[in-house]
């Protein structure tokens, strides 16, 4: 078999506007077990976007866009029902900017020989494929724009700023970018942290660009990724968090709140928290801790805060399909956060 045999099929990304699942989501909160989580998750999340003085952000953890979750995104910011994003660098860099780039990812397998893969240079997640060739065009263009920069520190914010803008000012991208992630939050001034954003193909982008440039360099400060997010919390008490996964992303969001005080600010704890996770409490790690547990640390409230144990594929279509047909977003104003850096 060749390359092309195994890329024949693409990933196709879910539309949550063409479905109404409220009645489905309503039914189930009349059910047991994730089922009826999985609905207060969806009502909390509604109540976010009926609080307009509430900030809304949103974390990705997991190969989540490159599964078919893109859409879902750019439609929670086309409709500001998401005023700042948090995601681990491969959902935004190695998926979201690589389809932008006008690549895809396609249907795979997990039975399949993945040396053979490997000779044919095809990366697999679990059940989706991608062209190694095409990805490294991506970390290509990630050291094409490192270069064009002032050799200096950036925050991933900024960085990812100028990628929007090089999707903005390359013609090549015009239809492509259109549902890129990068590129709608580009439009909308919404930011993006990526607090470990040289762990994805932005840091082979990077280290090629810092191995070759002369002088100065380039270079990723995640403490001012850190200082960007607090200032928005700073500048906007009352907020929620939609959150896809653990790791860091979860924490980074979380940890603004004693942030805020170390600034010797007052901000109150996150008042809206949801989070989705197949991951397991028992052992301490972030992904599976609880949002009760992170009350315990100062930076959740417990009335409003629901975990859903479930796959992410399933449930983020149904809790953001069921606050999206609700349209208790409409009326919730265009933040433009990016403006508060200019």
């Amino acid at each position: 078999m060749t390359k092309k045999d195994y890329l024949k099929k693409k990933i196709e990304h879910i539309d949550i506007t063409q479905t109404n699942v409220v009645p489905l989501v309503d039914a189930m909160g009349q059910m047991a077990f994730q089922a009826r989580n999985l609905h207060r998750a969806a009502t909390i999340f509604d109540m976010m976007q009926k609080d307009k003085e509430a900030v809304v952000f949103l974390t990705l953890a997991g190969s989540l866009i490159s599964a078919g979750l893109k859409q879902v995104v750019v439609d929670l910011v086309k409709n500001n029902m998401v005023d700042a994003i948090v995601s681990t660098g491969a959902n935004i860099v190695d998926q979201d900017f690589f389809e932008a780039l006008g690549f895809f990812h396609y249907h795979g397998t997990p039975f399949v020989d993945d040396n053979t893969l490997r000779e044919l240079m095809i990366d697999r997640i679990y059940d989706t494929y991608i062209d190694e060739e095409e990805l490294r065009v991506c970390d290509e263009t990630v050291a094409q724009i490192a270069n064009s920069l002032e050799p200096r520190p950036y925050s991933s914010r900024e960085f990812i700023v100028e990628m929007g803008r090089y999707l903005e000012t390359s013609d090549q991208y015009k239809t492509s970018r259109e549902e890129s992630i990068v590129y709608q939050c580009y439009q909308r001034g919404v930011p993006i942290f990526c607090p470990a954003f040289t762990d994805s193909s932005a840091g082979f982008g990077l280290i090629h660009h810092q191995f070759h440039a002369k002088g100065a360099k380039v270079t990723i400060d995640s403490a001012a990724d850190f200082l960007e997010l607090t200032h928005i919390k700073i500048a906007n008490k009352e907020s929620g968090i939609f959150m896809i996964g653990g790791g860091v992303p979860k924490n980074f969001v979380q940890d603004v709140v004693v942030a805020t005080e170390i600034l010797e600010k007052d901000a109150p704890m996150h008042k809206y928290a949801v989070q989705i996770t197949v991951a397991d409490e028992r052992d301490g790690a972030l992904s599976g801790s609880t949002l009760k547990e992170a009350s315990s640390w100062g930076k959740v409230e417990t009335t409003y805060e629901q975990m859903v144990f479930a796959e992410a594929t399933i449930a983020m279509p149904l809790i953001a399909g069921y606050a999206y047909h609700k349209r208790n977003w409409q009326g919730r104003k265009e933040r433009r956060l990016n403006e508060l850096y200019q």
